[in-house]
């Protein structure tokens, strides 16, 4: 099977710090993740002064204000930034991602050199905004939270009216509570998604933990996006929902030990690594008693034992009946030259 493409999402936990932005970008790279991705926005341009916070959000800032604006404004990246961002990701050797919310970022980070675009749940349902990224865009990975299928398809049909073909987009599966419920994972609609949209499928993930993302890889996911942070107890409204650097490491390794498991044939056969178990696992024929020569063989004779390299005990109604050539002793592994 091909690589799951793991998306380390940073986010804004980086706080509005270039120095813990690097940071970030250090731990993705060193868990192995393919890609690691940051957002592109201005607040001006993303939220209304009276646009309300989130419960979780309000939740993991506690900090009085109930208002989206302030806290964004905090979080945004200068263009110095991204130029910055970008040049320390190709100097550790780990591919840079990141979000835009209005058209305006998309060809921002178009005129960056991006050639894979991510659309957040948010803006499935945004016209313009996919629709200018559809015009510019190679590659799309399109997250699905709060989203029907229907609105799926729909977001979907205006990419490829425009630049797109179906195998150029990547839809997740996604849930946009921080942190998700279990019970609210539906980890089933994934497979949904690519039935009823003929897409190549994966899953951005908002759980506590690791399982999830591993368990969608066994599913058929090809993408996985996780948020991370340096410490869950930092102020910032993902902090709390994201990993640490140690539990993104186990994530990563995780997946690529599912891929492995899952990349086999399909055909159920003994593999390499088992074929020297056989004859000391199974059992061959063997005599529960000693016999003389002449003797034919009875059931009450015979008694199954291990090593499995002598008779097997399936030919056991065709032992039954044979005489023996010559005189055996109990637990005598039985072989053809003994029986006539």
């Amino acid at each position: 099977m091909s690589k799951t493409i793991i998306i380390a999402e940073a986010g804004v936990n980086h706080n509005g710090d270039l120095r813990k932005a690097k940071a970030l970008i250090d731990v993705a790279f060193e868990a192995g993740a393919d890609f690691v991705k940051f957002q592109s926005f201005k607040a001006d341009k993303l939220v209304s002064r009276s646009a309300k916070k989130a419960d979780y959000q309000i939740s993991n800032m506690k900090d009085g204000d109930d208002g989206q604006y302030e806290m964004l404004k905090k979080l945004e990246l200068s263009e110095g930034d991204h130029i910055e961002l970008i040049e320390y990701c190709n100097k550790k050797g780990i591919k840079f991602l990141s979000t835009a919310f209005d058209v305006d970022g998309i060809d921002y980070l178009n005129d960056l050199g991006l050639e894979l675009f991510k659309i957040p749940s948010g803006e499935i349902t945004n016209y313009p905004y996919l629709k200018r990224l559809a015009r510019i865009a190679k590659r799309v990975i399109l997250s699905t939270g709060m989203s029907t299928i229907e609105e799926i398809k729909a977001a979907i049909q205006v990419l490829v009216s425009e630049n797109l073909e179906l195998n150029d987009i990547t839809v997740l599966h996604c849930n946009t509570e921080y942190p998700t419920p279990y019970s609210d994972v539906n980890l089933k609609a994934m497979k949904t998604i690519g039935y009823e949209c003929k897409v190549r499928i994966g899953y951005s993930d908002h759980t506590l933990g690791i399982e999830v993302p591993v368990a969608a890889v066994a599913l058929g996911a090809t993408v996985i996006e996780k948020h991370f942070t340096l410490d869950r107890s930092m102020e910032g409204p993902d902090h709390a929902a994201s990993l640490e650097p140690d539990e993104l490491l186990e994530m990563v390794k995780a997946i690529r030990n599912i891929e492995k498991a899952i990349g086999g044939t399909g055909k159920k056969e003994p593999s390499l690594s088992e074929l020297k178990n056989i004859s000391i696992a199974r059992k061959s024929i063997h005599l529960a008693r000693g016999v003389k020569k002449g003797k034919v063989l009875e059931e009450s004779d015979l008694i199954p034992l291990r090593p499995g390299d002598g008779i097997n005990p399936m030919d056991w109604e065709r032992v039954v009946g044979k005489v023996v050539v010559h005189e055996l002793n109990q637990y005598h592994k039985l072989t053809e030259a003994d029986l006539k």
